[in-house]
């Protein structure tokens, strides 16, 4: 899932804490103009995973010159640099870019609508690890694990939480979503999806509209933020919102930072209207230190390491992998960019 290494190279495969979209799609397909297949280059940089991932596919990997027809995609942001390269060449069809969230890229992005190429993203490639730290988060903010864990003398108190039977609302619907609804499912929670638009999420015993996200939240003793970060998105989990969970409610956030309030976020915290937070992503990120959200014992930061690179490595190359059989004609691409959305 997002770029917030500060412009290092061939960082892609460690993906971001793969932000998912509101709604679990691969973006429009069927109606679109397929690309003209062609020499794939590898660009900024391009590593023996990759190379073995475009080639196994049947991919003729070349470096990047007129006859070039899809690009993938390396480096964490770039997309100035990435711009220029489609302008000079107008002949790519088709382009892969590393993450699950797209936002670094997004000024690029809304300039390529009706551009009739094809773009892909990493969504859904991480979603077995992100939806997986989403859970430890979890888990670890109800059994009291890090002020258990800061402990240095025996404190026999009775806090402590269980998962099982809980009021949960998902707020995303893409592949993490669905993941982490997979693993929820032992626990039989009582799952609600909050996704862009109608339409049942498997696991999930209700699915509602974003516009209903405050409704939703209401009386629920655990969000889960999954949602990409797009304009709509932007601060949609504010005060209100905050305000509507149960009393003493777990926010655990593996999308992007921005999609909360961060100094509602704060307050909620510090007032004890929240019984925790867990947080993979921050706004700002990286948290600077002497942020207010180091200081409070019931909030878990983790520095956007949902993903590692010994985790998204072998996934990213799969993904590449299975859109290059599609670059060449042999099935549908997966995770394609929906320009007029965002993600």
């Amino acid at each position: 899932m997002s770029g917030h290494d500060g412009g290092a190279r061939h960082r892609s495969v460690r993906g971001a804490a793969d932000a998912a979209p509101l709604d679990a799609t691969s973006g429009p397909d069927a109606a679109a103009a397929r690309p003209v297949p062609g020499p794939i280059a590898v660009l900024p940089d391009a590593s023996a995973e990759l190379v073995a991932a475009v080639e196994s596919a049947g991919g003729v990997l070349a470096p990047l010159g007129d006859e070039t027809r899809g690009i993938v995609w390396t480096a964490n942001d770039g997309a100035a640099e990435l711009a220029a390269v489609l302008r000079e060449r107008r002949g790519i069809g088709w382009v892969q870019l590393p993450w699950a969230g797209v936002d670094a890229f997004a000024g690029l992005l809304g300039e390529a609508r009706g551009d009739g190429r094809t773009w892909t993203s990493g969504k859904g490639a991480y979603a077995q690890p992100v939806a997986e730290h989403a859970l430890a988060l979890a888990l670890a903010l109800l059994r009291e694990l890090p002020r258990r864990a800061a402990a240095t003398t025996w404190q026999p108190d009775e806090r402590g939480r269980s998962l099982y039977g809980a009021e949960v609302v998902v707020l995303g619907a893409g592949g993490v979503a669905v993941e982490l609804l997979r693993l929820l499912e032992p626990f039989r929670v009582r799952a609600t999806v909050v996704r862009r638009r109608p339409g049942a999420v498997p696991g999930a015993e209700r699915t509602v509209t974003v516009d209903r996200l405050a409704e939703a939240v209401s009386g629920a003793e655990l969000l889960f933020v999954a949602a990409a970060l797009t304009e709509d998105t932007r601060g949609i989990v504010d005060a209100g919102v905050l305000a509507a969970l149960a009393p003493g409610a777990i926010v655990v956030n593996v999308g992007r930072g921005a999609v909360i309030e961060t100094e509602a976020l704060v307050a909620a915290l510090e007032d004890g209207r929240l019984g925790g937070a867990g947080l993979d992503v921050t706004d700002p990120e990286p948290l600077p230190a002497g942020h207010p959200l180091w200081a409070i014992e019931h909030c878990l930061v983790t520095p956007h390491v949902a993903d590692t690179e010994e985790m998204t490595a072998p996934l990213y190359a799969e993904r590449v992998a299975e859109n290059v059989r599609a670059f060449l004609g042999d099935g549908r691409f997966v995770g394609r960019i929906d320009l007029e959305h965002g993600y």
